[in-house]
């Protein structure tokens, strides 16, 4: 097949995340495959405007913060032409409309959407934005093909009145052969760790508070990422007198990340929706267990009492008492990181780089 992938960022931008990690899983498969991939993406200051991805033909136009007034424009310019059989618009941001820029067929995959979690983290006129481009949604894309990453994200879209029928679920995949357990890295003492961006809506505020209440005082909690709530989080951890058991990690190396999830009893995680949580599959893949909200997308990656806990979001107390009960018990975190594991060898980026490229084929033929 012949696929545009659209998305607002590739993952050798600076800002790229999980989105970025998902997209170059599946379609750098394909590209290996045969297929021919080409990416129209955002870039950012003084980036090449071309690039090959393992394989995918990298078209960067704008920055962050200009790449939706120029995409369609440079689509027009460079790309319309092409006898692309998919365009494939990844919406982990703001929608672009891609089914009005003329393509033959379009197919969105959705993370997740914002909806009213903007609010959570932005300023009121940006938050206004971002849940106004959303709107849209259902009459822009009825039509409309989509790929979500989990059930929680596909009931999204039908609340939001897109036909549950044109929703394909396809779960993410894990790097289990990167992710590994190594029981002699574990902490001798209680290790929690949280590793991602540090913003407001991810909750870390939450897991700090939960922590405080632990009785075990040899516990420590590592905070790995880096973003703009950094001062508050560590005001916070000073206001409850846990400077010296609170770590801030800043970015990590891939392999720093690695030893982290390892010598930890467990990793900690408080957004109030995702629409998955790969870093929770990523720690069941090294055998550690997770304590997590249950919260949408969350609740899909974390199996409850079996490869961790799943406390109602915002409940400090209760995540403090998860949190206690692995302290307590080694033979705990053992157990339930060894589901993990298991858990986790379930989902291959092969097993979902199969099922995208059965659904674009189904689309490039049919149209749905």
């Amino acid at each position: 097949m012949r696929l545009l992938v659209v998305n607002w960022q590739d993952r050798e931008n600076p800002l790229a995340g999980g989105a970025e990690i998902h997209l170059h899983e599946i379609f750098e498969r394909l590209a290996a495959r045969g297929h021919d991939v080409t990416m129209l993406c955002g870039g950012w200051l003084n980036c090449p405007p071309r690039a090959n991805l393992a394989g995918i033909d990298v078209h960067r136009t704008g920055i962050r913060q200009t790449f939706a007034l120029k995409a369609w424009a440079y689509y027009r310019r460079h790309l319309a032409a092409r006898p692309f059989d998919v365009l494939i618009e990844d919406i982990n941001k703001m929608p672009l409309y891609t089914p009005l820029w003329g393509a033959a067929r379009v197919v969105a995959c959705v993370p997740h959407l914002f909806g009213g979690t903007a609010f959570q983290e932005l300023a009121a006129p940006l938050a206004a934005a971002v849940w106004l481009s959303e709107r849209p949604i259902p009459f822009v894309y009825r039509n409309t093909p989509f790929e979500a990453i989990s059930e929680s994200t596909a009931d999204d879209l039908a609340a939001r009145g897109i036909a549950r029928g044109h929703v394909r679920v396809i779960y993410p995949g894990a790097s289990c052969e990167h992710y590994t357990p190594d029981a002699a890295q574990r902490s001798p003492t209680p290790v929690f760790a949280y590793l991602g961006r540090l913003k407001k809506y991810k909750g870390v505020d939450l897991v700090i508070r939960a922590f405080a209440r632990v009785a075990d005082q040899r516990a420590v909690l590592e905070i790995a990422g880096e973003g703009d709530f950094r001062p508050a989080l560590e005001a916070l951890a000073a206001s409850l007198d846990l400077s010296a058991r609170v770590r801030f990690l800043g970015f990590v190396s891939e392999a720093d990340k690695l030893a982290l999830l390892r010598r930890a009893w467990a990793t900690a995680f408080a957004s109030p929706k995702e629409g998955w949580g790969l870093t929770n599959i990523e720690a069941s893949a090294c055998g550690t267990p997770v304590v997590a909200s249950n919260s949408p997308g969350i609740r899909e990656s974390v199996r409850h009492g079996e490869t961790g806990f799943l406390v109602p979001h915002g409940d400090v107390e209760a995540m403090a008492a998860a949190l206690q009960r692995l302290c307590e018990s080694p033979a705990l975190v053992a157990r339930l990181g060894a589901s993990g594991r298991t858990f986790a060898e379930s989902f291959t980026w092969d097993r979902a780089a199969d099922e995208t490229a059965a659904h674009l084929h189904q689309v490039s033929h049919t149209g749905g």
